[in-house]
């Protein structure tokens, strides 16, 4: 079962996220323009169940399948995860949560 993507905006001046119809930041109070924000969509994809996939089967690319980047899923099956470099670079990367979808979404908790 899939939940519906959530979108925010991000900030034009302490780039952090906030509710796309915010009028101002939160973060740093400053008012915010309509045309002055990047539109930010969330991923629909599980940010644990990613993490929990990239931990034990990172090697086998099996997170990449799940979030639907199929190619480089391919390269990490027969690479065995870059030989577990490329396996532990993307863990730490959805660890951080800057992992993206196959659409650009972040996986974000």
């Amino acid at each position: 079962m899939e939940v519906e993507a959530t979108v925010t905006k991000v900030c034009p001046y302490c780039k952090e996220e906030i509710k796309v119809d915010a009028v101002k930041c939160k973060h740093c109070g400053e008012f915010i323009y309509k045309d002055s924000c990047q539109i930010v969509e969330q991923s629909t994809k599980s940010y644990v169940g990613t993490l929990i996939l990239c931990a034990f089967l990172g090697s086998l690319g099996i997170h990449r399948f799940y979030v639907g980047k199929i190619g480089t899923g391919i390269l990490m099956l027969i690479t065995f995860g870059g030989f577990g470099i490329w396996a532990l670079i993307d863990f730490i990367i959805v660890a951080c949560c800057h992992f993206k979808d196959k659409k650009g979404r972040d996986i974000k908790p």
